[in-house]
């Protein structure tokens, strides 16, 4: 392996630490490409250079970036909620498109474009016949847009790029019910939604689904070094964040989560729990064929609704059934209480 080359498995040797020693500041450079720092794995190399030692995957301190993916799990951004006199719910939602730095990793900050200061974005919650109504406002340094998945009138449909400075409104009928998810839709499309503009977009049917712990989870990826290949694999944006603060769960309660894949430059992304089996709802739509499994794959776009009850006490591992993914961050626990 040449010098100027650290591939991505051997992040899992180095450590976090010890890549933003190689690295330095050089991971918040927006501009030019990481020349001499981590690199993508040549899938050729020898799989006995394979180590699972992560810095990070065993870090229990609460970073800025662990309480971000924490917050992202459990919180929903139901708007603001006024009546119309027609009686329709009106929701008003505002979205402000800013350049942030995030935490993705203890010490690892990525140059993020975000909706509202997150990567994930975050998630808009509201029920099926509402007026929605997303006040955007572009306070970034290039031009981004919203494309919520859904039905809507085209002109809705943010393809119009809205420049550094300027702002838009959506507005729609929330339809159909289920998960939906959002993201910008400005060329070219991996660099806007690999920097991190998207989220998840849920839509409630009319008819209350069943009581139950609910939780968000988007799966996504980070290149840092600019190759078109992942580093690190994140649920809600920070690596191994649910390893040393397990996610609570009582026994035999109603675990519902929201899961999409908002993953760049790898085909599919996966979730696989351990110890146990889940109904995977494609979509969150209840006349969608179910499946009764313990293993799902997404491709970017795809979402579903997985439904869950842990029998016994104890922790369960969770993470994405690509090893690989999995040992650069896309990996924890529930733990049953």
């Amino acid at each position: 392996m040449s010098n100027n080359k650290i591939s991505r498995r051997n992040i899992l040797k180095i450590g976090t630490t010890g890549a933003i020693g190689i690295a330095g500041s050089i991971y918040l450079n927006k501009v030019a490409p990481f020349s001499k720092v981590v690199h993508a794995e040549d899938h050729a190399s020898s799989h006995n250079n394979h180590s699972t030692h992560h810095t990070n995957k065993h870090d229990s301190t609460k970073t800025e970036g662990f309480k971000m993916a924490k917050r992202l799990l459990t919180e929903f951004d139901y708007g603001k909620v006024t009546k119309k006199l027609d009686g329709r719910t009106l929701r008003e939602y505002e979205i402000v498109a800013i350049d942030k730095e995030i935490e993705i990793a203890h010490g690892i900050k990525f140059p993020g474009w975000t909706y509202n200061g997150t990567i994930p974005g975050p998630t808009f919650r509201c029920t099926e016949g509402d007026l929605l109504r997303f006040h955007f406002i572009n306070q970034g340094s290039h031009p981004h847009s919203i494309h919520f998945h859904g039905i809507h009138p085209p002109e809705m449909d943010g393809l119009e790029p809205i420049a550094p400075g300027q702002s838009f409104t959506y507005e729609f009928e929330a339809k159909p019910y289920g998960l939906q998810l959002y993201h910008c839709h400005v060329l070219p499309l991996r660099r806007h939604i690999h920097k991190g503009l998207y989220g998840n977009f849920i839509i409630d049917p009319k008819t209350p689904r069943e009581p139950a712990l609910e939780l968000n989870m988007v799966m996504n990826a980070f290149d840092l070094d600019l190759d078109g290949a992942n580093e690190f694999y994140t649920v809600n944006g920070y690596a191994f964040a649910f390893m040393n603060h397990p996610i609570k769960i009582k026994k035999d309660e109603l675990v519902r989560i929201y899961l999409s894949n908002l993953t760049e430059f790898d085909l599919l992304n996966s979730f696989h729990l351990h110890a146990n089996y889940f109904t995977y709802i494609p979509t969150g739509r209840n006349d969608n064929p179910a499946q009764f499994t313990d293993t799902i794959m997404q491709c970017q776009g795809e979402r579903g609704i997985i439904e869950v009850r842990f029998p016994y006490k104890g922790k369960y591992m969770f993470h994405a059934h690509v090893s690989e993914f999995a040992e650069l961050g896309w990996m924890g626990f529930f733990e049953v209480e």
